[in-house]
């Protein structure tokens, strides 16, 4: 399986897999300007690539750990999805959970790409809810199940 990517950044470096058994893709920040995040604050950060997959696929954006273990900084949509017909520049939506403000600035890796396969399942209206499948979890929502 192979993606295509076009930089419109020359002056990062091709996204690539930081270590032999990665699964994501790291990405760099591609910025004129430094963007400093305050606590609370979220900005759509460009990477400077925009990418070309094949059909039945999509890119998952997700958060790099040691931003967010180190920093506090993560996706805000995490995991964000780019279809496999979307060829606008990807960019990243990313948030500052800690207690000092962060500076983001051109060439920081901020995020990593997961290419994943998507299944299309048929999409059938049920006309009652009775004509769903019973489950023992049935309609028990969130913590329903408890702690231990």
């Amino acid at each position: 399986m192979s993606i295509m990517i076009y930089r419109t950044n020359k002056e990062n470096p091709m996204p690539k897999y930081m270590s032999k058994g990665a699964s994501g893709i790291d990405l760099y920040a591609s910025l004129e300007h430094p963007v400093t995040l305050m606590p609370g604050e979220y900005s759509c950060v460009p990477t400077g690539i925009i990418i070309s997959l094949s059909e039945g696929l999509e890119a998952q954006i997700r958060p790099r750990s040691g931003l967010a273990v180190k920093h506090g900084i993560t996706v805000l949509n995490t995991p964000g999805t780019v279809d496999s017909d979307y060829r606008g520049e990807i960019k990243v939506i990313l948030i500052n959970h800690g207690k000092k403000q962060f500076t983001v600035k051109n060439g920081m890796r901020i995020a990593q790409m997961v290419i994943s396969k998507v299944e299309k399942t048929q999409i059938i209206e049920a006309s009652e809810k009775s004509e769903l499948d019973l489950t023992g979890r049935a309609d028990g929502g969130f913590g329903h199940t408890g702690l231990k």
